[in-house]
C-alpha cells in the first residue's frame, strides 16, 4: 500500500530535551496506580501525536490501533515478520469446499468475552453477517454470509470463488460479541467506549492524552497476559519520544534513531529489533495511455533509473545502514524467497551500474545534451520526484539520487509536499515520480502485492482516484491474466508459476522501481518487561503501530525480574 494506513514514519534525531519529555509524560500519566503497588505496567508510544480521539470500534477505519489484536481478536493471526503458517486464535481449523465458495471454520472452545459471557460460533456468524448487511463496514469487499451450524462451527458462503479472501476473512476481522452489538444503534459511528472483547486487555481509562488498558481476567490463554497494564501515550513529536525512551519513560516505540547502535551500547536497558518488510520504491506514473506524461512513461527511462542508483550509498546516507536488499519482483528476498521464480531476479544491484544505464538510454534514443542531461525529440530527461515534508530519510534519498542520476544524464528535481498533497497527487496520478513503499499485505503471499499494485482493475485514468492501489497506472494484460489465474486457486504450485510470469513482466516494465527494503526499527526498554521480539526470534512484527501483532507481543512479554 502507499503507506496511507500502514506507514507510521517517525524519523527523528536525538535532540529532544529529557526534561521536556518527562514533563510531557507526567502530564500523560493520568492513572494514579501506574507501575505502583506491585502492578506491572508498560508504556507504549505508537506514533500518536496531539489529541487522541476515543474510538474502540473494531469495524472503524479510524479505531485506535490496539483495538485490533489487543482488545478484539481475529480467527487466525498472520505473522508478517517471517514466513510461517497462520496461527490459530479464535478458530482451530478451517476448510474450503472444492469450488472455493464455502469456508467452514471450527471455533475455539473455552473462550469467554471480557464480561464473562461465553464466546461461540454464533458470535462469528453475527460479525460477518453484520459486515455483509452494512456496506459502510465492508471496506474489504467481503461478499460472504455466515451461518453457525453448531456451537463451534460456522460456515461462510461466498458469491463467487474466493480462495484469496482467506487472509482477510481469517486474519483481519475482529470478532464482536452478538449479545452487545445486536443492540448497537449505529455500528458505523459507534465509538465503543467500553469494549467487550476476547483479547488479552480491556480499556480501564481514557483521556485525550493517553489511555490505559488492564489485563482481561477472563482471557482464554492460560497464564497470559503477564503484564498487568498497558499505557498508550501521545507525545508532541518523535524527538520527545526518543528522549522519553532514553529517560526510561517509554518501553516500546518504533522510530528511526540516528546512531542507534551507540545509544544501545550506552544504555544497557535498551534493545532494538529490525524487521524490514516494506520495499521503499520510486513510484512512476508510467502509462501514457491513461494520461501520464513525462520521460518516465518510457520503459527505458525507468530501467535507467533502476540501474543508475547506488543503493549501497543510499542505505549509508539515508537508511542508516539498516536497510535490506530488495528484489525487482517486489517480493522480500529473505522472507519470501520461495516465491521468486528466477534467481537472477532475487536481488537488485547494490551499486550503480552506470554503463548499463547509459547503454539503455543510448539504445532508446536519449542523447546527451550540452549540460550532460539527455534529451530525445526535444524533450529533456528531467523528472520531478515528490516526497513528504519531514520524511527526513526520503528527503535524503532524493538528494543523493539527484547526484547519482546526473552521472547517467538524468535530471531529478525533488519536491517536498504535505502528506495530503503528496497522497492526493499519487492517488490521482498527478506526478512523475514519487517516493513511497510497498508491503504489509493481508498475508505474505505475493498475490496481494501483485493484485493491488499491478492489476489493471486497480487503477484509473490520471485525474481519477486509484485509491485501490495501482498508482503507477500500470496496465499489462499478461499480468492481469496471471493475477486472475493465481487468485482462482489455492494450489501454491500453480500460483508460483503465475507469479513467475508476473515477475518477468514487471522486472522489465518497472512501474515501481525498488530501492531497498526499508528498516523497521523498534526499540524496547527492558527494565520493566522482557520477552520482546528479537532479530533472532521475530515471533511477531515488532512495530509498536502494528495492529494484531501488538496483541501477540503484549500477551507474551513478562515483567522484568
Amino acid at each position: 500500500m502507499s503507506l496511507k494506513s500502514s506507514r507510521r514514519r517517525t524519523a527523528a534525531g536525538i535532540v529532544g530535551s529529557l526534561a521536556a519529555a518527562a514533563l510531557l509524560l507526567s502530564g500523560c500519566s493520568t492513572s494514579p496506580d501506574s507501575g505502583s503497588g506491585g502492578e506491572s505496567t508498560v508504556t507504549v508510544f505508537n506514533g500518536a501525536t496531539g489529541t487522541i480521539t476515543e474510538n474502540f470500534n473494531p469495524f472503524s477505519t479510524t479505531a485506535l490501533q490496539p483495538t485490533l489484536g489487543v482488545i478484539f481478536e481475529s480467527l487466525y493471526w498472520y505473522n508478517a515478520a517471517q514466513d510461517e503458517d497462520p496461527v490459530p486464535v479464535l478458530a482451530t481449523g478451517y476448510e474450503w469446499n472444492d469450488e472455493g465458495t464455502e469456508l467452514t471454520i471450527t471455533t475455539r472452545e473455552g473462550v469467554k468475552w471480557s464480561d464473562g459471557e461465553d464466546f461461540s460460533a454464533e458470535d462469528v456468524a453475527f460479525t460477518f453477517n453484520l459486515v455483509a448487511e452494512t456496506p459502510e463496514l465492508n471496506t474489504s469487499g467481503l461478499s460472504a454470509t455466515a451461518e453457525a451450524t453448531d456451537e463451534n462451527t460456522v460456515v461462510l458462503t461466498f458469491d463467487e470463488q474466493s480462495f484469496m479472501q482467506e487472509p482477510s476473512v481469517l486474519g483481519n476481522r475482529g470478532i464482536v460479541p452478538e449479545h452487545i452489538w445486536k443492540d448497537v444503534a449505529d455500528p458505523i459511528t459507534e465509538i465503543n467506549s467500553n469494549p467487550v472483547g476476547t483479547g488479552p486487555y480491556t480499556v480501564e481509562s481514557f483521556s485525550a492524552q493517553s489511555y490505559l488498558l488492564a489485563k482481561n481476567e477472563n482471557y482464554w490463554e492460560e497464564g497470559k497476559p503477564a503484564i498487568d497494564k498497558v499505557r498508550y501515550i501521545s507525545l508532541e513529536n518523535a524527538d520527545s519520544a526518543s528522549a522519553a525512551l532514553l529517560a526510561g519513560d517509554v518501553d516500546w516505540m518504533s522510530s528511526f534513531l540516528p546512531s542507534l547502535e551507540k545509544l544501545i551500547a550506552d544504555n544497557p536497558d535498551l534493545s532494538y529489533v529490525n524487521t524490514p518488510a516494506l520495499t521503499t520504491s520510486i513510484f512512476t506514473c508510467s502509462n501514457a495511455d491513461l494520461g501520464c506524461s513525462g520521460p518516465q512513461t518510457d520503459p527505458a527511462v525507468r530501467q535507467a533509473l533502476y540501474y543508475g542508483i547506488d543503493r549501497e550509498q543510499l542505505n549509508a546516507l539515508a537508511g542508516g545502514g539498516f536497510a535490506g536488499t530488495a528484489s525487482p519482483t517486489l517480493v522480500l528476498p529473505e522472507r519470501d524467497a520461495r516465491w521468486i521464480s528466477d534467481t537472477e531476479l532475487t536481488e537488485t544491484p547494490s551499486g550503480a551500474e552506470v554503463d548499463e544505464a547509459k547503454r539503455i538510454l543510448d539504445e532508446a534514443g536519449w542523447t546527451e545534451g550540452s549540460d550532460g542531461i539527455r534529451e530525445k525529440d526535444g524533450e529533456r530527461l528531467s523528472l520531478s520526484i515528490q516526497t513528504v515534508s519531514g520524511w527526513s530519510d526520503y528527503i535524503s534519498l532524493n538528494d543523493a539520487m539527484t547526484q547519482q542520476l546526473a552521472e547517467v544524464g538524468i535530471e531529478l528535481k525533488p519536491t517536498q509536499l504535505s502528506w495530503n498533497e503528496w497522497n492526493n497527487n499519487q492517488t490521482l496520478g498527478q506526478y512523475q515520480l514519487s517516493l513511497d513503499s510497498i508491503g504489509l499485505q493481508p498475508s505474505n503471499n505475493p498475490y496481494f502485492t501483485y493484485d493491488k499494485w499491478y492489476n489493471s482493475s486497480q487503477t484509473a485514468p490520471v485525474g481519477e482516484s486509484a485509491s485501490a492501489g495501482n498508482a503507477a497506472r500500470y496496465s499489462n494484460p499478461t499480468v492481469d491474466d496471471a493475477v486472475r489465474t493465481a487468485g482462482a486457486t489455492s494450489d501454491e504450485a500453480v500460483q508460483a508459476e503465475q507469479y513467475g510470469i508476473i515477475q518477468a513482466e514487471i522486472a522489465r516494465d518497472m512501474p515501481y522501481i525498488p530501492i531497498y527494503v526499508n528498516s523497521m526499527l523498534t526499540e524496547f526498554n527492558t527494565s520493566n518487561a522482557v520477552g520482546w521480539p528479537s532479530n533472532d526470534d521475530p515471533y511477531a512484527l515488532a512495530a509498536s503501530w502494528k495492529s494484531w501483532d501488538n496483541g501477540v507481543i503484549l500477551k507474551n512479554i513478562t515483567p522484568a525480574k
